[in-house]
């Protein structure tokens, strides 16, 4: 059911059909696990461009505000989907006896490093962009040859990580719980930013 290899490549054809290049960025909904990394991957691409409004020189108090919105919405949403690759998992282990109670517990959930996969995509596209980018300064595309050298480097690492514990989870050697995020800011019960300044809340 999952194979890293098929998440990262499928991460740089969104990124490519996302960023308005040619390739197919909706291939991938008929299968209901790619689908959902898919959704995920959405949220982490949504939520870097949003943060990039927030940068813009002369944005204004206004926009700087309407934007932190977006990002807690979007980054919420991103945290609900990396939470849903775990439970969907976790379904199709459930139904193979799997994972093994008595194995040792890995510290970080597939659905975490996927999110943090769908990050280095990102970052990866990015700088790759910024390497080719004409009009730069001199050292700029070499300096982002060297940081693309080291992110291709990360993800190969986090990608065979990812298929170790699987192959591990499926052997009945380690094992891995669904771990809730929880955010507090977007709740209105829970931050006092937010409940405080209702009417009939604390001063």
């Amino acid at each position: 059911m999952l194979a890293a290899d098929d998440i990262v490549k499928m991460h740089d054809q969104l990124n490519q059909a996302w960023h308005g290049h040619a390739g197919d960025g909706g291939s991938h909904a008929a299968d209901e696990w790619l689908g959902a990394v898919a959704r995920q991957h959405r949220a982490n691409f949504d939520l870097w461009h949003i943060e990039d409004e927030a940068r813009a020189p002369g944005a204004s108090d206004a926009e700087l505000a309407e934007v932190k919105r977006r990002v807690d919405s979007t980054n919420q949403r991103r945290n609900d989907l990396a939470e849903e690759l775990d439970r969907l998992l976790l379904a199709w282990l459930a139904g193979r006896n799997l994972p093994n109670c008595d194995a040792p517990l890995n510290s970080e959930s597939p659905g975490l490093m996927i999110d943090r996969l769908s990050i280095l995509s990102l970052k990866i596209w990015h700088t790759r962009e910024e390497s080719e980018r004409r009009n730069a300064a001199e050292g700029h595309a070499e300096r982002n040859r060297e940081r693309l050298g080291v992110l291709e480097e990360q993800r190969g690492d986090l990608a065979h990580c990812l298929n170790r514990l699987w192959q591990e989870t499926l052997a009945g050697t380690r094992r891995f719980k669904l771990y809730r995020q929880l955010k507090m800011y977007n709740d209105p019960s829970l931050n006092p930013a937010i409940y405080s300044r209702k009417p009939g809340g604390q001063s």
